[in-house]
């Protein structure tokens, strides 16, 4: 509100309008200037730069704290990054494992398969010859008995 009544005062002196408001006007810039000088004291603001430099300094301890508990944390992820790398390496060793493993076992399966499919053609076999050679005695029997 102060600094709006300067700039009114300012531009009647400059629109250079009656010299009565020119004069008025310096008189409100006195009366502006005497109560200003009265609310701020030299001591009052060397109290308020005290204390922004004591807030100055607190900030620029929680920015030192900051700091550290960064760097903290940056050693942190470092680390976390080393184990990581170390558990990959081991997870794709052990699919490497897993998948050597199920190689194994299914050549060990398709060959117990195989061998199975080998005896079971034999005993197929062996089945048919039995039962031609049975029917063949009975048709035989019965052709000879009939005569």
């Amino acid at each position: 509100m102060e600094i709006q009544a300067y700039t009114d005062i300012i531009g009647y002196c400059w629109r250079g309008d009656v010299l009565a408001n020119v004069l008025i006007g310096e008189q409100t810039l006195n009366k502006y200037v005497q109560r200003l000088q009265g609310t701020v004291s030299m001591s009052s603001l060397e109290d308020k730069i005290s204390r922004l430099e004591e807030r100055v300094g607190r900030v620029e301890e929680a920015i030192n704290a900051l700091r550290e508990r960064v760097a903290r944390v940056e050693g942190i992820v470092e680390q976390m990054d080393k184990r990581l790398n170390h558990i990959e390496t081991e997870l794709r060793e052990f699919r490497r494992e897993v998948n050597e493993r199920l190689e194994s076992l299914r050549k060990e399966i398709f060959g117990e398969i195989s061998s199975l499919r080998k005896e079971l053609n034999t005993r197929f076999y062996w089945l048919i010859g039995i039962l031609i050679t049975m029917w063949i005695t009975i048709i035989l029997t019965i052709l000879f008995k009939a005569h």
